[in-house]
């Protein structure tokens, strides 16, 4: 299968330690089986750092799945949520041990809704609905381990 992951630079080499804390599925380095996905990613990091948009293709093989610790969210749902909540909200400390996790990618809101659901402002129910993508669902692969990615392959 190819993922690919859009960006302002050209990834040579994936290095987890430049990858950012609080992401959706926490920290990673975030694919997509869907290129336009990807060059929407590519041209806000562009926006956002500058550089040049540029989206990177790797290769993933799934029969390297049954080497990894996978978290697979097919839909929205509460648990996907609560997964997002906790990898986002700064204020607190959470460390999952997936290899590789596939899900959803929440809206570009996801702070001001973590901060409400904190505050009790608004429920789970209502959190869940907020971070539903405006433009529709879309998937994302989140690599979290070295392990994880010495299964892509630069194409």
């Amino acid at each position: 299968m190819l993922l690919y992951h859009g960006s302002n630079m050209v990834i040579e080499e994936i290095d987890l330690a430049k990858s950012r804390p609080n992401k959706d599925f926490g920290k990673a380095f975030y694919l997509s089986a869907d290129r336009k996905q990807a060059e929407e990613m590519a041209k806000f990091k562009v926006l956002t750092s500058g550089g040049e948009q540029t989206v990177t293709v790797f290769e993933f093989d799934e029969l390297h799945l049954q080497d990894l610790s996978i978290k697979r969210f097919e839909s929205y749902s509460e648990e996907w949520a609560e997964f997002v909540y906790n990898n986002r909200d700064e204020k607190q400390v959470f460390r999952h041990d997936y290899d590789l996790v596939f899900g959803p990618i929440a809206n570009d809101t996801v702070g001001v809704q973590i901060r409400d659901l904190r505050e009790r402002k608004i429920s789970m129910k209502r959190f869940l609905k907020k971070l539903e993508y405006y433009k529709g669902i879309t998937f994302q692969y989140a690599f979290c381990t070295p392990l994880a990615i010495t299964k892509l392959k630069k194409v």
